[in-house]
């Protein structure tokens, strides 16, 4: 049976290829975006994540392409997968970053909540862990990054990711539902691997990542996986290509860059240091893409 799902934020650059994902393997998808997607399967239906009137209107009208289409009754809604917010610091006011996702993603989950929905996927960031956009070079506590680490930025965006998986929390244990936090790394589209002979060049400028980075179209299996994987309550994933984005190995990035921060475990040569292992081994997630295929043209 089609899933539907409700999907917030699916006109970025994130979110249309996550849609796409999930439109290729079945699901009726419903973008609510302040921008139009240009999906012919998929329709958006403005609105803005800010308007606690507008999200529960949105969430519960009918999914259909278009107007015409022969029943415009409201069907049930299998999960809601939240990408809408302001992506990074320093586009808008630090304040408004702050209000319009932190807000966004309360009216998003109450909404999902009070409506019946069950499955709610929010998309958090590597951020929280307070490496990337700290006011200068921090090192972490500990690498890899894992989703048991004491996250403890200081910029507006990764704080408000931390408020939203504590709201996701928070509606998780209210509702007895599934809601769960997607960290999500450097996202990379497919064009994009271009770049990574540059990024070889100059490895310390990809340090505050710890390299790490998410292939688009990867990211929309972690979505799906998570979508049909039940039962877990409230769970962080991070979500993270298995190895880093650089040529070197590893250890010389931590030997260079990083010397002093203590290691857990036993890392493989070019192993990601945003961990990827409760991804794999909770939600099965199995890499596709990655920046050596992509070079080499396969």
């Amino acid at each position: 049976m089609t899933k539907r799902i409700i999907f917030t934020g699916g006109s970025g650059k994130a979110g249309r290829h996550v849609v796409q994902h999930l439109v290729e393997h079945g699901y009726q998808v419903l973008n609510i975006d302040t921008k139009p997607l240009d999906n012919p399967h998929v329709r958006t239906l403005i609105t803005d994540i800010t308007d606690s009137g507008q999200v529960f209107n949105a969430m519960s009208s009918t999914m259909e392409l278009h107007e015409f289409a022969p029943d415009l009754r409201p069907k049930p809604v299998d999960a809601v997968v939240h990408f809408a917010a302001i992506p990074r610091i320093m586009i808008v006011p630090d304040n408004e970053v702050f209000r319009i996702n932190t807000m966004g993603t309360y009216n998003v989950i109450e909404a999902a909540a009070k409506l019946g929905i069950k499955k709610t996927i929010i998309a958090s960031s590597e951020t929280t862990y307070g490496v990337v956009f700290a006011n200068e070079p921090r090192d972490p506590k500990y690498l890899p990054l894992d989703e048991d680490y004491p996250v403890d930025p200081m910029d507006s965006y990764a704080l408000s990711k931390i408020c939203n998986e504590r709201t996701a929390h928070a509606f998780a244990q209210r509702f007895e539902s599934d809601i769960y936090a997607i960290r999500i790394g450097n996202v990379i589209e497919p064009h994009e691997y271009a770049k990574f002979p540059e990024f070889f060049k100059t490895p310390d400028g990809r340090k505050r990542i710890t390299w790490s980075y998410i292939d688009a179209r990867d990211l929309g299996q972690i979505v799906r996986l998570a979508i049909e994987k039940d039962g877990l309550g409230y769970q962080v994933f991070n979500a993270a290509q298995n190895d880093c984005s650089s040529d070197l190995p590893t250890a010389e990035l931590l030997r260079r860059y990083y010397p002093n921060v203590p290691v857990k475990g036993t890392l493989g040569e070019f192993e990601t240091l945003l961990s990827n292992r409760k991804t794999r081994e909770v939600l099965g997630f199995k890499e596709q893409h990655n920046w050596r295929s992509a070079l080499a043209g396969k």
